[in-house]
């Protein structure tokens, strides 16, 4: 690309023309007086037009962002400047689920000694992985006669985690698979946490015994713990549709950013606490997180997070029962609208294997006022609706009935109630007929 003229040159040598012209040929010297400062302005533009072009480095102050958060795009022009180049636009192609300051997303600066960097401000408002146009950057020449556009560098991604929302739960796991969590069971063991003194029996270990204790009382006595104990926590998500209107963090959520930022919040709990967490998405058969513990297994999960699409294949019954193979006594919370009669049967047949389920509803509560009429019969649409909400309340019961709550996700505490229940459920002696 080279150095042309702008629109302003362009005018400015077409009416000095037009201008000189007229003076010579009609004898009008008030045309002369017009027509010659811009022929001057001209010429001064056209004299000191650059010969250089810059060089565009572009980068971001951050790559990674969670919902909410703001970074800052910018723009260094630097190189082998010519002195001749007055001023440097850039104007950043606007992305959906991004907001920019300034607003337009255009900034322009002047150059001085020989460089000049531009800064946009941009602000993630949904999770995902989403690329950064190429910014159109343009180099002017003194008076703004000459300009040239200038490459910039590679696209730039910015990947955008769901929020985490600070989830807690009362009562982590009912039914535990080991011995390495952080939080505390209602069994004694090996552990930290203190229950209490007890006298010596056969098997305790001698690094267990109160001498304080034992020499006041003249008989062994042994400090016992609390069992610190972990489980498999599996997050079912349902990425087979998306039901509502998504206005990013600010407005208001569908099902499918309800149940992503749910299941980021979850896993960061129970990952917090020790646990073992596994991450299932129901829209593809190669998606999803195997089981582990740690912060390194809490970003693999994000991670898979940020892709989840509501364009994912729908599998069937059987498929994700052949697919995704969950063992028994694990902790399965599926995030789910509970529409697709699919990951009602899929649910049954976790129940039966000897897994403790427990539904979240994603399903928007104003999601009766969503719903886009212009493309559906507004009259048998919204009747229809109703009639499949009443057949999702029956399908509810049935789960009930089954030993499967159903709770709306609200953000911390969701899972208290249930959580309880369920560790009551498994602790109860077990009756076989």
């Amino acid at each position: 690309m080279s150095w042309r003229p702008t629109h302003a040159q362009v005018r400015a040598v077409s009416l000095a023309g037009v201008l000189l012209l007229i003076a010579v040929l009609a004898r009008r010297p008030d045309a002369a007086v017009f027509g010659l400062p811009l022929a001057f302005l001209a010429a001064w533009g056209r004299y000191f037009r650059p010969t250089e072009q810059p060089e565009v480095h572009t980068e971001l102050d951050a790559d990674v962002l969670f919902e909410g958060q703001a970074t800052t795009y910018r723009v260094a022009v630097s190189g082998t400047l010519d002195p001749d180049i007055d001023l440097i636009v850039m104007a950043l192609a606007r992305t959906q689920w991004f907001r920019y300051d300034p607003a337009q997303a255009a900034i322009a600066e002047p150059v001085t000694d020989g460089h000049v960097t531009l800064e946009v401000g941009l602000r993630s408002e949904r999770w995902g992985l989403r690329q950064l146009a190429h910014p159109h950057v343009i180099a002017t020449s003194v008076l703004g006669a000459y300009r040239v556009p200038v490459t910039s560098g590679g696209a730039l991604a910015v990947s955008t985690l769901p929020l985490r929302e600070g989830f807690e739960a009362v009562d982590s796991v009912p039914r535990p698979a080991g011995l390495v969590g952080l939080h505390r069971s209602r069994r004694p063991g090996e552990g930290t946490e203190l229950a209490g003194v007890r006298p010596f029996r056969t098997g305790d270990r001698l690094r267990r015994i109160n001498w304080a204790v034992s020499a006041r009382t003249r008989e062994l006595h042994v400090t016992s713990t609390w069992s610190d104990r972990d489980t498999e926590v599996v997050i079912l998500l349902d990425t087979g549709g998306e039901v509502g209107i998504s206005e990013g963090i600010d407005g208001r959520s569908s099902s499918l950013d309800t149940a992503v930022r749910a299941a980021a919040s979850v896993a960061e709990h129970y990952l917090r606490h020790g646990d073992r967490v596994r991450l299932i998405d129901t829209g593809t058969a190669v998606r999803g997180v195997r089981a582990g513990s740690g912060r390194a297994h809490l970003r693999r999960i994000l991670d898979v997070l940020v892709h989840a699409d509501r364009k994912g294949r729908q599998q069937d019954e059987s498929q994700l029962a052949r697919r995704h193979r969950i063992r028994a006594d694990s902790l399965v919370i599926v995030l789910s609208p509970l529409l697709r009669r699919t990951m009602l049967g899929y649910i049954v047949t976790l129940v039966h294997s000897g897994c403790t389920v427990i539904a979240v509803d994603t399903l928007p509560p104003d999601v009766g006022d969503m719903i886009d009429l212009e493309h559906h019969d507004a009259k048998a649409w919204p009747l229809a609706w109703r009639i499949r909400l009443l057949e999702r309340r029956g399908e509810l019961d049935r789960l009930g009935d089954l030993g499967v709550p159903t709770v709306r996700w609200r953000g911390a505490g969701t899972l208290d109630e249930v959580l309880r229940d369920a560790s009551r459920l498994s602790a109860a002696p077990r009756i076989r007929s």
